[in-house]
């Protein structure tokens, strides 16, 4: 409701703003590599819903160099492996949006996005009312995830 209730005029990339950030948790980064950053998704899906996201501005998968999109692939292959350790789901969507028309909220800077699925997670809310119930806040998804990111490998 906070994020709702504030004017959001022209603040430029989110995610620019939080690879740029020195307070990682306001921000809710739980990780940071060399070319990319690990995000959890303010308005999530489910809970455990993470993005793999590049420091560098790019709209296009393949103006990122190699090493970014290697670290990338690597770090999203990690984050399947913590969430499935911290929240034992049924399977994954692992993907990119790229573009409006594929669904990009944030078309100038791409992201991937690691959403954690469970049998039945669509329920009457979801599909009625527009509204998805999450059993955790962002605080505890953020706690959980970051304190197992450094125990799996």
């Amino acid at each position: 409701m906070k994020y709702i209730q504030e004017e959001h005029n022209d603040q430029g990339c989110i995610f620019c703003q939080a690879a740029e950030a020195s307070d990682d948790a306001a921000h809710l980064v739980f990780f940071r590599g060399e070319k990319v950053f690990m995000i959890l998704n303010r308005y999530p899906y489910t809970s455990g819903h993470v993005m793999c996201v590049p420091y560098a501005h790019q709209a296009n998968l393949q103006a990122l160099d190699e090493v970014t999109r290697d670290e990338m692939m690597a770090l999203t292959c990690k984050a399947v492996a913590v969430l499935q350790s911290v929240y034992s789901p049924d399977g994954f969507n692992v993907g990119l949006n790229l573009g409006k028309m594929a669904g990009a909220g944030i078309e100038e800077h791409l992201h991937m996005h690691i959403v954690p699925r469970w049998a039945g997670d669509t329920n009457f809310m979801a599909s009625v009312g527009n509204t998805r119930i999450l059993p955790e806040s962002l605080t505890e998804t953020y706690d959980r995830v970051k304190a197992a990111w450094h125990q799996v490998d």
